[in-house]
């Protein structure tokens, strides 16, 4: 699976990964790095519904716990877990940006690899590229 990530938001990341000073360009940085680099990049008007973007709201389910959590996908400045504000730049958050509802996807995640089914993604509120 390929993941998918309108122009926006890489243009939103690609900002933020430039202020980032060396010390915080961590291990989940270069994976959202790669990431971005294999993704298929649609122009914002063009980008299919269902997929998780920046400050799409998403449910998804562990498989190994059948865990069911909801969260909304946020740049670093906004995270905030106990709201349910996940960082794009947490390893979760690279993990599934890009992917679309009903896709599962396999990560390393702290405490080994995990299978995580996309339940439901709502679209996104607009985020602006400063942020």
């Amino acid at each position: 699976m390929v993941p998918v990530i309108k122009t926006s938001d890489v243009k939103t990341i690609l900002h933020l990964v430039n202020l980032l000073n060396p010390t915080e360009k961590t291990k989940e940085v270069g994976q959202l790095m790669r990431e971005i680099h294999r993704a298929r990049t649609v122009p914002d008007n063009e980008m299919p519904g269902g997929v998780i973007q920046l400050n799409s709201h998403f449910e998804i389910r562990f498989a190994e716990s059948g865990q069911v959590i909801a969260m909304k996908l946020v740049t670093p400045k906004y995270a905030d877990i106990s709201q349910q504000k996940l960082s794009l730049f947490s390893p979760l958050g690279v993990a599934l940006i890009g992917f679309r509802e009903g896709e599962s996807v396999e990560w390393s995640l702290p405490g080994g690899t995990r299978s995580i089914e996309i339940l439901k993604v709502n679209d996104p509120e607009s985020v602006p590229v400063s942020q």
